[in-house]
């Protein structure tokens, strides 16, 4: 038997400053973590690493957020949504300060898994608190804002990046990261905490943990270094059968424990689980960006604040339809104005993809296809949350936005990961335009399966 705790906290009410504040939490992750996807050259070139360790490097915060997002939720639930942000922003503040310092793959890599780590403890503490103190409309209102937070923060990263790299240099993104979690702690300080008393008491399920780890860790190591290891070697061969036997044994560890790693009743709403899914799929389109950025570098001579120019259609799109998409929320429900969104990226993507186009054409056919992408995007944030979050109880509100938040990790990660491991690998045997080609088609077909699977697991008449 569950029920909230305190008194303060039935009775507080949401404000402004505590909303800024989660605002400012969740922008550590999606501007200042993810504005490597435009920052890629210069690191690399900076720290003197290989591509694929620069991948694993990118790819690590997402992977790690999205392996270690539902433990946190679920000690958000039992220890406190605020203690876990708290904890969130200072992981931050240390893995930003270890890439400030990093000259090598050692404290890149250690930064960029810290990051993930705040990332895991943020997302789904602070979007619990969004559930707790805030109601109906300005719930809606305040996920509107929070994604703002996450996915205008994912199109601003590659703007900022850019400029930031060209002018200060890289390292300084690192920097502004660390005082606007300074910024946000001062904020959320004063909110009530917010978590679940029961009286039940079950052992934490530390085997499924380490399966998942084990397994994801696995995955992304081949998808990020396949190539240079070789896909039939022998590293590419163990590592794919410790993938098959770590998820297989996972999923039939999970399916025998009452106090799984994952809780699986809460895929038994369609609403969540099509929400989650599609979730998934569209951020590991993030992919996009990674490649066309790179592309316009490599491949059409441009520095990286001329290539963070371009996304600016993007960053001002997905700032004001967040605001759309919750209108048509509140007025035709979630299922439409995700499929639309879902629908409006995949365009966007697909005029980046003509990249047969030469010239100042192509530049203003990016342009307007980031501006479509991030259009899409914000149309379809706020839905999909509100269709997550309000499917299921309080008192698995951390949980449930764990397991949400770890689809949009690992879907970032992956996504980065396999368009990046298809850029690289063409670029080098064949041209950039084939590498950006296909790299960009194949974040086409994750928005055709981000469809599918709207359209054929949401129930219609979901609200």
């Amino acid at each position: 038997m569950s029920n909230s705790t305190q008194q303060a906290t039935q009775d507080f009410k949401g404000t402004n400053k505590l909303l800024v504040g989660i605002v400012f939490s969740v922008l550590t992750f999606w501007l200042f973590a993810q504005s490597l996807l435009n920052m890629a050259p210069d690191v690399q070139k900076d720290l003197g690493v290989s591509s694929g360790i620069l991948n694993i490097g990118i790819s690590m915060t997402g992977l790690f957020s999205g392996i270690f997002i539902v433990v946190a939720g679920g000690l958000a639930d039992k220890l406190g949504r605020v203690k876990l942000t708290y904890a969130g922003l200072a992981f931050n503040i240390i893995g930003s300060l270890a890439l400030v310092l990093a000259n090598g793959s050692v404290l890149f890599i250690s930064g960029r898994i810290l990051q993930g780590l705040a990332a895991a403890c943020i997302m789904p503490a602070t979007m619990a608190l969004v559930k707790t103190y805030y109601a109906g409309k300005e719930r809606q209102r305040a996920l509107s804002f929070w994604s703002i937070g996450s996915w205008g923060g994912s199109g601003l990263c590659s703007f900022f990046g850019g400029a930031i790299a060209s002018s200060l240099g890289w390292r300084y993104v690192f920097i502004f990261s660390i005082i606007i979690s300074l910024i946000s702690a001062l904020l959320i300080m004063g909110t009530p905490e917010s978590k679940v008393i029961t009286t039940v008491k079950a052992k934490f399920d530390s085997l499924g943990l380490t399966l998942f780890v084990i397994s994801m860790i696995a995955l992304n190591i081949l998808v990020s270094k396949g190539s240079e290891f070789g896909w039939l070697s022998g590293t590419s061969i163990v590592l794919a059968f410790v993938i098959i036997i770590g998820v297989t044994l996972f999923v039939k560890v999970e399916k025998s424990k009452s106090n799984s790693f994952i809780d699986f009743s809460l895929f038994e709403n369609r609403g969540y689980t099509g929400a989650t899914i599609s979730n998934f799929l569209l951020n590991a389109v993030a992919g996009t960006m990674i490649v066309i950025n790179t592309y316009m570098q490599q491949g059409r001579g441009l520095s990286a604040a001329k290539t963070g120019m371009l996304s600016i259609g993007y960053l001002c799109l997905v700032l004001i339809t967040i605001r759309i998409g919750e209108k048509l929320l509140q007025k035709i429900g979630a299922r439409k104005p995700m499929l639309l969104g879902t629908l409006l990226s995949g365009f966007g993507v697909g005029l980046m993809a003509l990249t047969m186009v030469d010239g100042i054409a192509y530049q203003i056919l990016v342009f307007i296809g980031y501006s479509f992408f991030g259009m899409g995007l914000g149309i379809y944030a706020t839905p999909s949350t509100d269709t997550a979050i309000s499917s299921v109880p309080n008192e698995k509100a951390g949980v449930a936005a764990g397991l949400y938040k770890m689809a949009s990790s690992l879907g970032g990660a992956l996504g980065v990961a396999i368009s990046v491991a298809i850029y690289n690998g063409l670029s080098a045997s064949v041209s950039y335009t084939t590498g950006a080609t296909v790299g960009l088609l194949t974040n086409i077909l994750f928005c055709v399966l981000a469809i599918i699977s709207i359209l054929f697991v949401i129930p219609k008449k979901q609200n």
